[in-house]
């Protein structure tokens, strides 16, 4: 490659979702063209505002907040200064080797257990995983919402691997770089029962004794044919765990039943062209309908001609609320009879 055809790929040829492959290249041809891959990952770094972010909050939250109360340093307006004063340049030296000295002896102590905290998961998630985890995500951060063209996006496990979380689709989730990195400082939640959690089952209820039988399942959730189908093929997806409402579902359990979902509606359409649509619901509390106290969620096929009028689908959970034109029609009507009236 000479000079022209690189250039011609920068200007007309690269296609860019990040920053990474200019940097790439700007960092090889400043060290004559050969570079480590930890170079390239620290020019990558120092682009990385959400790094810099996150290393601002801990400068004054950890550090910064100690060493004030310490009388070693003061803050206004953004700076840190040290408070001292009169030193010559020989006694700064050997304060400086003093700050090396602890650092090493610290980093021999504990190894790399000092960026535990920021360490991503050994088992590295599969790029297979993390493009469906990204994929699902629409290309957001799934807690603040901001776009990957702002923010940079990790993936991120739900349940933390140190509380036994796995590297599976349902316990992943993206996050933007910030949430991701600020995420344990801001929940107090305590993940240590969560694994007894999943683990809750009810002797007499009737889906967690079915558990066993299903055929197709994940870790969080499984699939049940429903006993009195309303049409060919129409399923529950139930958590594992016995919980009574959708509303008291993990983000682990949502993703596991959401994945279910997709699952099946995709083996169902593959396997039975006629099906041309879904009815997907939830029947949560005794008024709402719900008979069995164990979430499931029914998936139901639904093929064309199946009812002469398929307009308004769920809201016919409510006698006479499916043909909304006809209701907007009448009041209406009714409104026209009020004015009327109103104008003798």
């Amino acid at each position: 490659m000479n000079f022209e055809n690189l250039q011609n790929f920068l200007l007309r040829e690269m296609r860019m979702q990040h920053i990474y492959q200019p940097v790439m290249i700007k960092t090889l041809l400043e060290s004559n063209d050969r570079a480590t891959v930890r170079s390239i990952a620290r020019a990558f770094l120092e682009k990385d505002e959400s790094q810099l972010e996150y290393y601002e909050h801990i400068t004054k939250a950890m550090p910064g907040k100690v060493l004030k109360r310490h009388g070693i340093v003061s803050y206004d307006s953004g700076v840190f200064s040290l408070n001292i004063a009169g030193i010559t340049p020989l006694q700064r030296s050997e304060l400086i080797s003093l700050c090396n000295r602890k650092i090493r002896e610290y980093a021999e102590k504990r190894g790399k257990m000092i960026w535990q905290h920021r360490a991503r998961d050994s088992r590295l998630v599969p790029g297979s995983l993390r493009y469906q985890v990204l994929t699902r995500a629409k290309g957001r951060c799934e807690l603040c919402g901001i776009s990957a063209e702002e923010k940079a996006l990790d993936v991120d496990h739900i349940v933390p691997i140190n509380k036994g979380g796995r590297t599976e689709i349902e316990n992943l989730q993206a996050l933007c770089y910030t949430c991701n990195s600020q995420k344990r400082d801001l929940d107090d939640t305590d993940f240590r029962p969560w694994k007894d959690l999943y683990e809750a089952r009810e002797k007499k209820c009737v889906f967690c004794k079915l558990e066993g039988s299903s055929k197709i399942s994940n870790s969080l959730a499984f699939v049940l044919e429903d006993k009195y189908p309303v049409s060919n093929d129409h399923i529950l997806v139930c958590p594992r765990r016995h919980v009574q409402s959708f509303f008291d579902f993990g983000g682990a359990e949502y993703n596991s039943c959401i994945r279910l979902l997709q699952q099946m509606k995709n083996e169902i359409t593959r396997k039975d062209s006629s099906v041309t649509g879904f009815n997907v619901g939830i029947n949560d509390g005794i008024d709402a309908g719900q008979t069995v106290f164990h979430t499931h969620i029914h998936l139901i096929p639904r093929r064309h001609g199946d009812v002469p009028d398929p307009r308004g689908g769920i809201r016919h959970v409510m006698p006479g609320m499916g043909i909304y034109e006809r209701l907007y029609n009448d009041k209406t009507a009714e409104i026209g009879k009020e004015q009327g009236r109103g104008a003798l």
